[in-house]
């Protein structure tokens, strides 16, 4: 992880030019959220990339004891972009974490877990580089209000877009109705201005747009699909995209969440990863004539994911609420089962691959509710065992299923394995099916245990409350 001292003087000759008055060392968390340590210019060079900035791990969620807590944050020379409000103008720097004594890669910092599955896939001469395009997807809405009380629990959405006024009976016209907002356009489409915005600043970002829209959902469900990245850039865009977004809505006056699923009855929010593996500037996933035009290295890749399924969504779709957008009739795929063009499916293949340059695969249940680093190296890891282990979905009973899986009664009797019904399950199943993560020292079982500690604590605490549909349906018992 070292950094060569030309990429240095580069970074801090960037930041000398962008006029900025303050450089912001930003680090995520285990559970995927950004802390940030802000610098006046006058106190950022060179000596940052060497010596780091110190910080108190054990106040971070999953990283250290409150006995041995001192980390420090190195700035990647590599991962900056500006950031402009209405009175300061400041270089953001995604950071590595490092002990603070010895300068080693602290062992649960989410982005060396990245590192080391690139570094694994080139150990394994399968491939040079994996690339995955995430379609972030997520709702804008005009006010969202919590009430977490013990007398008083619940909470109110408003979106004048899907004409849900919760303090008034009538709608403002016009309205999207539910479940009608694929690709609407203005007037109906109350954000289209705003969304462009985010896009711009993203391009503005170096993060490479392939277009937005309007999604299903009525209530300011949006969707912005970025273009392929390596793994760990891909990781690191995933993190800027979705600050750009809630800080844009923000200044907007609107609130922005990535939540699976914010709305009873409406479709949710997923994180749709495409993916390929490319060697030596070939992608490997292509191969005329054979299913969807995909190669065995991909048919294999796809066992190796399904084959992990249960598991590897303890990490892709990580929270309590990930499961409740996992559900029959709202595209949100349920079962294990691969096929061309089938939105029901976990493992999508795009019609009408005819080029290399289109070979991929689309896991479609992941979410945007966890770590992005993880997801993608847990996914990888999946893929490769696979391919390791010529794993053949088909043989493996995980189709091809080119029908609406949705409809199929007793899935488990016809040999279809679905998705956890709930994070403990998932949980549960990545307890059991973990090895594939631990190749070569990707994952560490330390961070997989703590990793579960963290979670089952989130379904502990979920639930110990009292839900307000349980009061709505049995208050009267």
């Amino acid at each position: 992880m070292a950094q060569r001292a030309d990429s240095i003087k580069k970074a801090v000759g960037f930041v000398g030019k962008s006029r900025a008055e303050y450089v912001n060392l930003k680090f995520v968390d285990l559970i995927g959220r950004w802390h940030q340590v802000t610098l006046p210019v006058s106190n950022f060079g060179s000596h940052t990339f060497q010596r780091g900035v110190a910080f108190d791990g054990s106040s971070i969620p999953g990283f250290t004891r409150l006995e041995s807590g001192d980390l420090r944050l190195i700035p990647d020379a590599a991962a900056s972009f500006i950031e402009e409000s209405d009175d300061t103008r400041s270089v953001s720097f995604i950071c590595n974490c490092v002990e603070a004594d010895t300068k080693k890669p602290f062992a649960r910092d989410p982005r060396l877990v990245a590192d080391r599955a690139e570094h694994y896939l080139a150990k394994t001469r399968i491939a040079d580089q994996a690339f995955f395009m995430p379609e972030l997807e997520f709702n804008l809405f005009d006010e969202v209000m919590v009430m977490g009380l013990p007398e008083v629990t619940g909470y109110s959405v408003r979106s004048e877009e899907a004409g849900i006024e919760p303090e008034d009976d009538a709608k403002v016209y016009p309205w999207i109705g539910r479940k009608g907002g694929y690709h609407a356009l203005p007037p109906t489409d109350r954000y289209l201005a705003l969304r462009t915005l985010m896009v711009a600043e993203m391009e503005k970002a170096g993060i490479p747009v392939k277009y937005s829209h309007h999604e299903v959902g009525s209530a300011g469900q949006c969707e912005i699909e970025v273009r392929p990245a390596a793994l760990k850039r891909a990781a690191d865009q995933i993190m800027v995209g979705k600050h750009l977004v809630k800080t844009l809505a923000a200044v907007h006056g609107t609130v922005a969440t990535f939540l699976p699923k914010p709305l009873y009855g409406q479709p949710g929010n997923g994180m749709h990863f495409h993916q390929n593996l490319v060697k030596n500037g070939k992608n490997m996933f292509f191969k005329k004539g054979g299913y969807g035009n995909l190669s065995k290295v991909a048919m294999h890749y796809i066992g190796g994911m399904l084959k992990h399924g249960r598991a590897l969504l303890a990490l892709t779709c990580p929270t309590t609420n990930s499961y409740r957008r996992l559900v029959p009739g709202f595209e949100a795929p349920t079962c294990f089962v691969f096929a061309i063009g089938n939105r029901s499916a976990a493992v999508r293949i795009p019609k009408g691959i005819n080029v290399a340059d289109e070979a991929r695969i689309e896991f479609r249940p992941s979410d945007a509710s966890g770590n992005p680093y993880l997801s993608v190296a847990a996914m990888l890891m999946a893929g490769l065992d696979g391919i390791k282990r010529r794993i053949d979905p088909e043989k493996e009973g995980f189709g091809p299923y080119d029908l609406d899986v949705f409809g199929v009664a007793d899935l488990e009797g016809k040999g279809i394995t679905p998705v956890p019904f709930a994070l403990q399950e998932a949980l549960e199943a990545l307890r059991e099916d973990n090895q594939f993560l631990l190749e070569s020292g990707v994952f560490t079982e330390d961070l997989i245990d703590m990793w579960i500690e963290l979670k089952q604590a989130e379904v502990r605490d979920t639930k110990r409350h009292p839900h307000p549909y349980e009061i709505e349906r049995h208050l009267g018992c």
